[in-house]
């Protein structure tokens, strides 16, 4: 038995000495001075190092929806450094946990695009901050020593090998350091009849009675992730571009007309434009039924446009924000200038 605790004992510490020292997350002063690249297949917890990394004054946060934006795209365009920091699936709470580390780590952005997406009007959101996924509230913390509970995992281990295997030239990088995946399969793979299976599939018929929500109903919607926003913009100062950007979903992600849906959703744009008007932040819309999200080609499924498309958006998006050109095939909609 003693010798059994010896073992286990001494493994335990070994592997921690080993997380400590590699320090994958890069939040401890004292690990070993190298370079650390994103290897783990978890953005929510590889991030938080971008940020802390210092090197980007820029970013764009939102769901996978706004993950195609390619920062190299948008560093030409604004003059910046950005640094793509949407998550799949990311609660609104949890894109405000990485705009508040951004801004007490690095401080006012240059520019902040955020991808707009169900998720901000979302009447759970206040209950449902995290996915499945988990959140690690820890990294995004300034005071390193609370990270020392949380390190002595397998998942931790693994990460630090794999970062070890990266210096030997036995494990590739995952994505680029600053943030960008192209996280869909490659265009030599597209298939427009599978694309149609997954964009149409389960989508429900129209109702055969249309439905709408007065206006005093709508009045007392509530949308608990929209102060979050308002507060967040609120700290940003105006002489820092703030872009908030609806992602152009296919229409099968849309409300279906016909449905209280709709005027859910355009009441929470209206509440969202009014924010974006008293936080001198522009506000363009691509969640609109459009050339753009009516055309089945464009997407892999109903959420998730192709690599092309999302480099015409990049493209729209800065003429937009920047000189404030309108849309020539309707494909956008300014909601605030």
């Amino acid at each position: 038995m003693r010798a059994f605790l010896i073992i286990l004992l001494g493994g335990m510490a070994a592997a921690y000495l080993f997380i400590l020292v590699v320090d994958p997350f890069d939040i401890f002063p004292f690990s070993l001075p190298m370079e650390r690249p994103i290897v783990s297949t978890s953005d929510r917890f590889m991030y938080p190092q971008i940020v802390r990394s210092r090197r980007f004054d820029s970013l764009v946060l939102g769901t996978s929806t706004s993950r195609l934006l390619d920062p190299n795209l948008l560093d030409q365009k604004f003059h910046a450094q950005f640094a793509n920091l949407a998550m799949s699936s990311a609660r609104a709470w949890e894109q405000m946990a990485m705009l508040d580390l951004f801004l007490r780590t690095i401080g006012p952005p240059k520019v902040v695009i955020i991808g707009l997406d169900t998720v901000w009007c979302d009447r759970e959101a206040d209950r449902d901050r995290i996915t499945f996924r988990g959140f690690p509230d820890w990294l995004y913390d300034d005071h390193p020593w609370k990270g020392f509970p949380h390190l002595l995992n397998y998942a931790t281990f693994e990460i630090a090998v794999r970062l070890v295997g990266w210096h030997l030239g036995l494990y590739p990088e995952r994505i680029r350091y600053d943030g960008y995946e192209v996280f869909v399969p490659p265009e030599s793979e597209y298939d427009p009849v599978r694309a149609h299976d997954m964009i149409w599939g389960g989508v429900p018929a129209p109702p055969a009675e249309p439905r709408s929500m007065p206006a005093a109903q709508r009045a007392q919607l509530r949308f608990p992730a929209l102060p979050w926003l308002d507060a967040a913009l609120a700290r940003i100062p105006s002489g820092s571009l703030k872009i908030l950007a609806f992602m152009p979903v296919n229409v099968a992600a849309q409300p279906m007309p016909g449905t209280i849906d709709v005027d859910i959703e355009a009441e929470c744009k209206a509440r969202i434009a009014a924010i974006g008007r008293d936080r001198d932040a522009k506000v363009i819309d691509w969640r609109i039924p459009s050339v753009l999200t009516r055309n089945d080609l464009n997407y892999w499924d109903r959420l998730h446009y192709r690599v092309p498309i999302a480099t015409r958006i990049a493209d729209q998006l800065a003429a937009a924000a920047l000189t404030g050109q309108e849309a020539t095939d309707g494909s956008y909609v300014f909601l605030v200038h």
